[in-house]
């Protein structure tokens, strides 16, 4: 039996984990957790398809979590249901994009609960 030593491969998987932890930055700096992810998708998605896939289920989450707190806001004024949507959407944004870390780094395919597919 035959050990292949793939740098490339592990290289790949530390990009993916980066990609989904890079998320957490929406916390921080509002749209750093969009930019990072996309940046890395752009630039590595012809080369690897675990890139490209990931890549898009990442953007189709953030996507939706950008539309769901626009859609959140105007429902502030619907008896503070606004406001349990913003906390639910939080929660969500810091939650699953560890869980999704955490299985890319077991080099696991993690499809993102609640994302709409708007990138296919």
């Amino acid at each position: 039996m035959e050990v292949i030593n793939d740098s490339k491969t592990k290289s790949n998987n530390q990009l993916v984990v980066i990609m989904h932890l890079s998320q957490l930055l929406n916390l921080v700096s509002g749209l750093g957790g969009i930019i990072v992810p996309l940046v890395i998708w752009l630039s590595q998605r012809e080369r690897d398809t675990t890139i490209d896939d990931h890549g898009k289920q990442i953007l189709n989450f953030q996507i939706t979590m950008f539309i769901a707190a626009i859609v959140a806001i105007p429902c502030i004024f619907l008896f503070g249901l606004g406001i349990l949507m913003l906390i639910g959407i939080g929660l969500l944004t810091l939650v699953i994009p560890i869980i999704g870390g955490i299985k890319a780094s077991n080099n696991e395919f993690f499809e993102y609960p609640f994302s709409l597919q708007f990138i296919k």
